[in-house]
């Protein structure tokens, strides 16, 4: 049972993360430019730093899916 819900979240949570890596603007120019995002070098908006959180949640959930799927097989 276990096992299920960990490989749907590592699946979706994958899916989420190549997303989320996809939105951060690189060097004043990306994706997150388009959503209200400046072009700043500090990459210091509100934006950004909320889409740094998500993505750092969504990487540990990713992780500890991977690891529990690892530990089980």
């Amino acid at each position: 049972m276990f096992d299920v819900i960990a490989l749907v979240l590592c699946v979706t949570s994958s899916l989420f993360l190549i997303v989320f890596i996809l939105l951060h603007s690189g060097k004043g120019s990306g994706l997150s430019d388009m959503f209200g995002g400046t072009s700043q070098l500090t990459g210091g908006t509100a934006l950004e730093r909320r889409l740094d959180k998500i993505t750092v949640a969504t990487a540990v959930i990713f992780g500890l899916s991977t690891f529990w799927l690892s530990w089980q097989l």
